[in-house]
């Protein structure tokens, strides 16, 4: 007995020690605390709850996901009222971007939460905005839609979003090529591999023809990361014959 109540009172402890520094970071008192120690738990920690279910923050991330992007177009739609429904979708896709809740995350230092058995320079740079959306999930169901609204509105609206700079702000190189391309009816092609050569580390390499001619060159970790890197030389290539916006 005397075991399990030091158990018990050692997770007390450490529930409240989150509880504050929550506040502290947050400027509000966390209820349902479980909610947000769920929200920064990692798969690899391997959890389940009495009935099997992954404990995890996976499930709060694609809630979170929902709620972010819900309160973000209900404000561009009053903010700019003669924005097409093609604007509209562009800069929301704009400020919930992968590059930008990464950015919240990040400047939260959320990562300092995070309880897995992977180590921290393993995970990958998108666990910044995956434990952000999942806190946002958690905030959702400890305080309710109005309160996670005000939330994301005084954290996330006020002090990052911009209509102006993100008017002109870039989030897909590959995508912005492939619309110019189309629209000015020139042929493009991009020829993808895998280029690991003797590193430990798969690496991709890509190859961007403009009109049958080379025009540029990447390499990285990812397809997706190679191709932006090589979409990007593209667009300096041709920045003065290409729009953004």
């Amino acid at each position: 007995m005397n075991f399990i109540r030091k158990i018990v009172k050692s997770r007390s402890v450490e529930d409240q020690e989150l509880r504050n520094e929550l506040k502290n970071l947050l400027n509000f008192s966390p209820k349902r605390i479980n909610k947000y120690k769920k929200a920064f738990t990692h798969r690899s920690v391997q959890m389940l709850d009495k009935n099997g279910i992954p404990i995890n923050y996976e499930r709060l991330e694609f809630l979170g996901d929902s709620i972010l992007g819900s309160v973000i177009a209900a404000y561009l739609y009053k903010k700019v009222p003669t924005g097409t429904e093609g604007y509209l979708t562009q800069m929301r896709s704009k400020i919930v971007s992968r590059e930008h809740l990464n950015e919240l995350g990040k400047d939260l230092d959320l990562i300092r939460f995070v309880k897995s058995n992977i180590d921290q320079t393993n995970i990958g740079d998108n666990i910044h905005g995956n434990i952000f959306e999942a806190l946002i999930g958690a905030i959702y169901l400890d305080k309710g839609y109005k309160f996670c609204q005000k939330f994301i509105y005084e954290n996330v609206i006020v002090p990052y979003v911009d209509i102006e700079k993100l008017e002109g702000k870039i989030t897909s190189y590959k995508g912005l090529i492939i619309e110019w391309c189309q629209k000015k009816k020139r042929k493009y092609k991009f020829d993808t591999y895998e280029d690991s050569g003797n590193e430990s580390v798969k690496h991709f390499s890509v190859k961007i023809s403009i009109d049958g001619e080379q025009v540029a060159k990447g390499r990285a970790t990812s397809k997706k990361k190679a191709e932006e890197q090589a979409s990007k030389r593209v667009y300096y290539a041709f920045q003065n014959e290409i729009s953004v916006g």
